[in-house]
């Protein structure tokens, strides 16, 4: 009889040194401190003057790339696209320098902009805009952009707008300056944008939201409410009723 020869004993992988486990620790940490710093960003909507494109609530992840101006390096890498009519944005606030805005990018530089009864005419052709929503009042200054005047009365209007607006209107059209965008709001009637603060700048564009990674129902009292004690209850609120108020349907909806 036979005696099975033993097993040999499996080679054991040899143990990482604490340096070597530091370094790909910290490898891990710079790769997603530049990723999440340059490349992508996240962003809460405040306000409902997106609607119904996005509510407010919407958590978005944002390309901050995509309108960067293209390094030779990276451009392999990096899918940089020029910004075309009708890119959903995020920009920083021409009349705020540190707000951060989202609109729809309307007109481009060269492009002949005005509203009649709330439509947009663009280079002669009135829009078809399904996205559109509008929830107010008439109101002439809004509607018929910018064939009527800033009222005095409206306070929403920038005084630099008020002067600058006439400079760029050629025959009852605006007209975009070099370097510049047109925004609005698809929630036209509340919206405050390009109408209300002037061109946004090329320089102030940050990146086009990709998708809603999470969605939570939310006002805008939610957002405007100051003080440390409201963010305080606003983040009990939301752990006690993350699953209920959660809208899960927009859970990873792309951005259009």
């Amino acid at each position: 009889m036979t005696r099975k020869s033993k097993p040999s004993p499996k080679p054991q992988r040899p143990r990482e040194h604490p340096l070597e486990l530091l370094s790909s620790y910290s490898r891990l940490f710079i790769g997603y401190f530049f990723v999440f710093t340059f490349v992508v960003g996240w962003f809460e909507i405040p306000s409902s003057s997106m609607e119904n494109t996005l509510l407010i609530g919407d958590h978005v992840l944002v390309n901050r790339e995509q309108f960067a101006p293209p390094a030779h390096w990276l451009h392999p890498l990096m899918p940089y696209e020029q910004v075309h009519r009708g890119d959903v944005v995020v920009f920083l606030s021409p009349a705020q320098p540190e707000l951060y805005l989202v609109k729809r990018i309307i007109g481009v530089p060269g492009d002949h902009i005005h509203l009649h009864d709330g439509n947009v005419y663009r280079n002669g052709e009135k829009l078809t805009e399904n996205y559109v929503i509008h929830q107010g009042e008439p109101y002439s200054y809004r509607d018929e952009f910018p064939a009527v005047p800033p009222p005095d009365y409206d306070d929403s209007i920038t005084d630099s707008w008020r002067l600058e607006l006439s400079q760029h209107v050629v025959n009852g059209d605006l007209v975009v300056p070099p370097n510049c965008y047109f925004a609005m709001g698809d929630n036209r009637d509340v919206s405050r944008d390009s109408r209300y603060f002037g061109f946004v700048p090329k320089d102030n564009l940050i990146g086009r939201p990709m998708v809603i990674y999470w969605s939570f129902e939310s006002t805008e009292s939610d957002y405007l409410t100051p003080g440390v004690g409201n963010r305080v209850r606003q983040f009990a609120h939301t752990i006690i009723h993350f699953f209920d108020q959660t809208r899960w349907k927009r859970s990873f909806k792309v951005v259009r």
